[in-house]
């Protein structure tokens, strides 16, 4: 088996309609990107047009599909649906008034364990970070030797970064991502690093570089370069 190396560009979405209304939109059907978020997604189209994607992935939701929707027409490619990386199930709690579930003896639980709580009706964390390793490493194998685009949200994005950091599920608030923003994960034959996080700034450019040679040698340059391109 061949050296293969798969970089994973993981995008949040841009603003939308409720970013302000501290009302928490979940998985609420037509919730659509604002002004300043349709800007933000030709933003992130032009700043990954030079990267050498070979597929563009999205969550189901609006505000993610019309986030990717610019990088797809500029690169001439179609959006596939990833459910897996879906917004988190918030249940009862969707559409809800945060400074009202602030209020809730719950809500101590989500920020300082969030491992052990479960949405009211939804999902739990530990179940979002699940699906979304799955969804993500179902890619890797799908895409040996390729880059590829995701736009998800931005609790799915933390709790799959924190996994590949090694940091507990409890502590994975401490991982910022805004909105519009990129974090570069890169696996090589499998083995995942977190290259960067919350990158809102010009990406260097990917080169994928194809080993036809299994020496030990061979092997580890290979991985050094990896680090080195990112």
């Amino acid at each position: 088996m061949g050296n293969s190396t798969t970089y994973l560009l993981l995008i949040r979405h841009g603003e939308n309609d409720w970013v302000g209304t501290d009302r928490l939109a979940g998985r609420t059907p037509d919730v659509h990107l604002n002004e300043k978020g349709r800007q933000q997604a030709v933003d992130v189209a032009q700043l990954l047009a030079k990267q050498p994607i070979a597929a563009i992935y999205s969550s189901p939701l609006e505000r993610c599909l019309e986030t990717a929707q610019p990088l797809a027409e500029r690169l001439g490619q179609s959006i596939n649906i990833e459910a897996g990386v879906i917004e988190v199930d918030y249940g009862e709690w969707r559409g809800a008034n945060l400074k009202e579930l602030a209020k809730l003896p719950e809500w101590h639980m989500v920020q300082h364990f969030p491992s052990t709580f479960r949405f009211p009706g939804g999902e739990t964390l530990r179940e979002v970070q699940s699906r979304g390793i799955h969804a993500l490493e179902a890619l890797c194998t799908k895409h040996p030797n390729q880059v590829v685009a995701v736009f998800s949200h931005a609790d799915v994005i933390r709790l799959c970064i924190a996994h590949y950091m090694g940091t507990p599920l409890d502590l994975f608030q401490r991982v910022v991502v805004n909105t519009a923003s990129v974090s570069t994960l890169v696996f090589h034959n499998f083995r995942p690093m977190v290259v960067s996080v919350n990158y809102v700034a010009e990406l260097p450019t990917i080169e994928i570089k194809v080993e036809e040679t299994k020496t030990e040698d061979k092997q580890n340059k290979s991985e050094d370069d990896s680090v080195q391109s990112s």
